[in-house]
């Protein structure tokens, strides 16, 4: 089995154990409404290259729901919509820049604040659940090569969030940052979306350089806005532009990067200064 189409049946798991033992949000049938439109959009997007079933894109669309919840579904239309277009068409030396998922969810911050809120309670914190997430994502990590940066950020997390937070706020303690990881869909978060083979460095070293400056910039913006939990997801949006730079030294490459941070961070300042929503799952 391809890696695509494991990834996929993961996912898809996860969804429907969700849905069933935890507090979901999307019901049934709005999941095979929104695979559907994926197969059809995917198609026309990609059918010059790629005549069968995109299990990339219908993983798109699975690890926005799985991050997103929006009382609105002709909101997930369109950022699904859009994370597959940027997909095709927004790269750097030939190669995908974003997460299509992560960018999903930014893109929704961005234009639909009010409406697409990113939360991290759906699949609740049963450890039989949490054991099975462990389980699908190891086996792919190992297979892709990148297990190293699952371990890696959640070292530098750790570090940054202790020195830079728990040290320097005396109503903080380290459990409150342990207590995240209980948080089956902030490991979801660690194990999948940032591990993407495609958009993520190959060498351990640059692998390390990566997760470092995603989990300092994370802690950063914990620090001055107060915790949210899209920092982790912004951090990842912001420093995926820089991938390429660690394999390309083109001039054309450094311009097209530097040119697409600049609208990256515009983006995120836009979105940091937004009021702070509460959402709450009510079963």
């Amino acid at each position: 089995m391809n890696i695509q189409k494991q990834q996929f049946f993961n996912l898809l798991i996860l969804s429907v154990l969700g849905i069933t033992y935890s507090n979901f949000y999307l019901l049934y049938y709005e999941g095979i409404l929104l695979l559907l439109f994926t197969l059809f959009i995917s198609y026309f997007i990609e059918k010059e290259v790629n005549k069968n079933i995109s299990f990339s894109a219908l993983v798109t669309t699975i690890g926005i729901w799985l991050m997103m919840v929006s009382i609105h579904l002709w909101v997930y239309f369109i950022i699904i919509f859009f994370a597959l277009l940027q997909k095709k068409y927004l790269k750097i030396d030939h190669k995908p820049i974003f997460n299509p998922s992560n960018f999903a969810l930014v893109f929704g911050l961005f234009f639909y604040y009010d409406d697409a809120h990113i939360v991290l309670g759906q699949l609740g914190n049963e450890w039989w659940l949490m054991g099975v997430l462990i389980l699908m994502a190891g086996g792919i990590l190992i297979r892709v090569n990148r297990w190293f940066i699952s371990l890696s950020f959640t070292l530098f997390y750790l570090f940054f969030q202790y020195f830079l937070i728990v040290d320097y706020d005396s109503l903080m303690l380290i459990e409150d940052i342990g207590y995240r990881f209980y948080s089956i869909s902030f490991v979801l978060f660690i194990l999948f979306m940032l591990t993407d083979p495609k958009t993520t460095p190959n060498r351990l070293w640059n692998q390390a350089i990566f997760t470092f400056f995603i989990a300092l910039l994370t802690t950063l913006l914990d620090r001055y806005y107060g915790f949210r939990v899209q920092h982790v997801f912004l951090s990842l949006f912001f420093f995926s532009l820089f991938v390429p730079l660690l394999t390309s030294y083109s001039k054309r490459v450094f311009l097209e990067t530097f040119f697409i941070a600049f609208i990256a961070i515009v983006v995120i300042i836009i979105i940091e200064n937004r009021v702070p929503y509460y959402f709450s799952m009510n079963g």
